[in-house]
């Protein structure tokens, strides 16, 4: 008896914990990733002065970090919700590998921090500090894929297209793909009382990509965040939603914008694993208001190709050419022309670590806004986006670099 007894508390005690069991809530499986980079090395520069300045140029070598891929870590994952759908989040942080320094002083999260909710169906759906639409859908054939944004981006980055443009308050929403394209959109919200407009950023942008082809075409606009002008910060990770991406030689001239407009057209075509080839063109609209120094639009239209090949498992090559060319306005008889020739050359150590080698140049003709906005002065160079504070002194303008960059 007692045996039977005991086999019937045995069972009783089973099917009451597979009752519970079935009646439990489900929790999903989520996931956190710890990523990084580390890039650091050697450049050279042949003409350096400090931004505004024309005179005291001189030649300049000294220890740069995050060339070949900005220096970051960070963290993101998610949580499946079910039924398709996960909340996803990341928080990445930029950082000198030379002095350890923060990438911007008292932003814990620099370049990305947000959270929102992806369905493989109805798109993604996400909030806070983020790339803004224009640049999600054009990066692919970005002329910083191959090389960098420090040498290689257009001419100070005047079109947005590296990635030193991030927007505050965000909110993104990037479609999935339907029979090859994707749409997405974004709207960045400042905050500035008595006004939905002062200081607010919107972007929108649609890709094609289907085998070996793909091109995509977007548009943005940053509103500064003063009636009617005021400085843009030369710190893009440091900026509200209505601040410009960092200054350079190219626009420093038309800080006072109220307004600024980018349209961008991008495409490529793989033609097999060793050979690609993309290219762009933008215009770039700086728009014063009634407190701006210039008074006339100023239009920047820039056309820029690059060539990728990769003709072993471990070395890829690239070359690129770009032309920059500002509109007649403000007085200016002779407009501003930018031309830019950059190499790369990258040797896989492995999957995680990499050697790169970067050379580039350009000469810049005609003339361009001084500082103060209504000055005329000649253009002077600054290649790629690294030297936005430190451009020629002179028209031309050469340099180069080497480094190990690393991923984990």
């Amino acid at each position: 008896m007692k045996k039977n007894h005991q086999r019937r508390l045995i069972g009783f005690a089973a099917v009451t914990s597979l009752a519970a069991a079935a009646h439990a809530p489900a929790f999903a499986q989520s996931s956190v990733t710890l990523y990084g980079i580390v890039d650091n090395g050697f450049g050279y520069q042949s003409s350096a002065t400090s931004l505004g300045s024309t005179s005291g140029g001189r030649s300049a070598v000294k220890m740069i970090t995050g060339v070949w891929a900005g220096s970051r870590f960070g963290l993101k994952g998610g949580e499946d919700l079910g039924g398709g759908t996960k909340a996803v989040f990341q928080l990445e942080e930029g950082f000198s590998a030379n002095t350890g320094a923060m990438q911007a002083s008292n932003t814990m999260f620099s370049r990305q921090a947000f959270v929102g909710v992806t369905n493989d169906t109805y798109g993604s759906l996400t909030a806070g500090r983020q790339y803004a639409a224009y640049y999600q859908l054009l990066s692919p054939y970005s002329p910083t894929t191959w090389l960098t944004g420090f040498y290689g981006a257009h001419p100070g980055d005047v079109d947005g297209l590296d990635t030193i443009y991030r927007a505050n308050n965000t909110l993104l929403y990037v479609s999935p793909k339907l029979y090859g394209f994707k749409f997405s959109g974004s709207y960045s919200l400042a905050g500035v009382p008595g006004s939905v407009n002062q200081g607010s950023t919107w972007a929108a942008a649609i890709q094609y990509a289907q085998g070996p082809v793909g091109f995509a075409v977007g548009f943005s606009r940053i509103n500064n965040s003063t009636v009617g002008g005021g400085a843009f910060g030369t710190d893009s990770t440091t900026s509200n939603a209505g601040a410009q991406a960092g200054l350079s030689a190219v626009t420093n001239g038309y800080q006072t914008a109220q307004a600024q407009q980018r349209f961008a057209v991008g495409a490529g075509y793989t033609f097999n694993s060793q050979f690609d080839i993309t290219a762009t063109y933008s215009n770039v609209q700086y728009v014063p208001g009634a407190n701006s120094a210039f008074r006339d639009e100023a239009i920047f239209n820039t056309g820029g190709i690059v060539l990728h090949w990769k003709p072993t498992v471990a070395w890829d090559f690239a070359t690129g050419y770009s032309y920059t060319r500002a509109t007649k306005a403000n007085g200016i008889a002779s407009s501003a022309q930018y031309q830019q020739v950059t190499l790369s050359e990258y040797y896989a150590l492995s999957k995680r670590t990499g050697l790169y080698a970067l050379q580039a140049y350009q000469r810049a003709n005609g003339q361009t806004l001084g500082t103060n906005g209504k000055s005329i002065i000649d253009a002077t160079a600054t290649i790629g986006d690294g030297f936005q504070t430190s451009p020629a002194s002179s028209r031309s303008m050469f340099a180069a670099g080497v480094g190990i960059v690393h991923r984990f």
